[in-house]
C-alpha cells in the first residue's frame, strides 16, 4: 500500500511537472508568435507610413494587428505614440492604457514619463514612478531615473522643499556611481533653491551644470536672475546677453523630447 501512494503521488508530480513545461513552451510560442505580427504590422505595415502626414495608415496597419491579437502591448504604445507628439494626450493614452495593462513592466514607466513631459498630469505620473521604484528600484526611464522625475513632478506641483530633497539624494547616489550628475539634474535642483530665494546655493548648482554644458542657455538665465536678485547688476546684465545669444543659436534643453515638448522652465524668448 506505501508503495502505491508514492506511485500515484510521482505520477501526480510529472504531470504537474509536464504541465509546466508545456506552459513555458506556450509563453514561448505566444511571444514569437506576437514578435512575428509585430513585424508584420509594425515593421512592413506602419513604418512604411509617416504618422505625421498618415496617420490614418499608420493606424490601420496598427489595427489590423490586434484584430489578429489585441494583447500586443507593442501595437498598442505604437498607436499612443503619434498622439502625445501631435499633443492629442488623452487620446493617446487610452491606447497606452492598454499597453500597460498587457505588459506593465516594459510600459508602466514610460507611460509616468509621458504623464510628466506630455500630459503634464503630475500626481499620476507620481503615483505610475513610485509603482516602478516598488517594482524595480530607482533605475532609469529617457535617461534619467525614476526619482528624477519624481522631483520634476513636485516642481510642477510648486513642492519646492521636496523637489530639493528628492534632487539632492538622487544626485549624491549618481555621483557616488557615476563621479557627476547629469547636468539637467543639476539644472533642476538649482531650480529647486531658485524657488525658495536660496540665490547662492541656486547658482552654485547651475554653476555645476554650465560647467559640463557651457552653452546653456537656460541654466545661464536663472543664474542671471539669482545674480540680479544679490544686487550683482552687471554680472546680472552681462549673463542675460550671454544665455539669449546661447538661446538663438540654439543652445537650449537637449532632450531627445524636446523637439515635442516644452520642458519644465525651458525659457522662450
Amino acid at each position: 500500500m506505501p508503495n502505491l501512494i508514492i506511485f500515484i503521488i510521482s505520477v501526480f508530480f510529472l504531470q504537474c511537472k509536464g504541465e509546466d513545461n508545456s506552459d513555458q513552451e506556450s509563453a514561448e510560442a505566444k511571444r514569437i508568435r506576437q514578435d512575428l505580427l509585430i513585424e508584420k504590422y509594425v515593421g512592413n505595415c506602419a513604418e512604411k507610413f509617416s504618422y505625421r502626414y498618415q496617420m490614418s495608415e499608420w493606424q490601420h496597419c496598427l489595427d489590423e494587428g490586434l484584430k489578429e491579437d489585441s494583447t500586443v502591448a507593442y501595437l498598442w504604445q505604437q498607436k499612443a505614440m503619434p498622439y502625445f507628439k501631435a499633443r492629442k494626450y488623452e487620446v493617446g493614452m487610452k491606447y497606452l492604457d492598454k499597453a500597460v495593462l498587457y505588459n506593465e513592466r516594459s510600459w508602466l514607466s514610460y507611460r509616468a514619463f509621458i504623464k510628466c513631459v506630455f500630459a503634464k498630469t503630475y500626481r499620476e505620473a507620481i503615483k505610475d514612478f513610485e509603482k516602478c521604484i516598488q517594482n524595480e528600484g530607482n533605475t532609469y526611464v529617457m535617461d534619467h531615473t525614476y526619482q528624477f522625475h519624481i522631483a520634476l513632478c513636485n516642481l510642477q506641483l510648486n513642492e519646492f522643499e521636496k523637489a530639493e530633497t528628492i534632487f539632492k539624494k538622487d544626485i549624491e547616489e549618481q555621483e557616488q556611481e557615476w563621479g557627476e550628475a547629469h547636468y539637467i539634474d543639476l539644472f533642476y535642483y538649482g531650480i529647486s533653491k531658485y524657488e525658495q530665494g536660496k540665490w547662492e546655493e541656486a547658482i552654485f548648482e547651475f554653476d555645476k551644470s554650465l560647467k559640463q554644458y557651457t552653452q546653456f542657455s537656460d541654466a545661464k538665465y536663472y543664474k542671471a536672475i539669482c545674480l540680479g536678485r544679490l544686487n550683482r547688476t552687471e554680472e546680472f546684465k552681462s549673463l542675460m546677453i550671454e544665455a539669449k545669444t546661447d538661446k538663438n543659436e540654439g543652445y537650449s534643453i537637449n532632450e531627445d523630447n524636446s523637439i515635442y515638448e516644452t520642458y519644465p522652465y525651458q525659457i522662450i524668448w
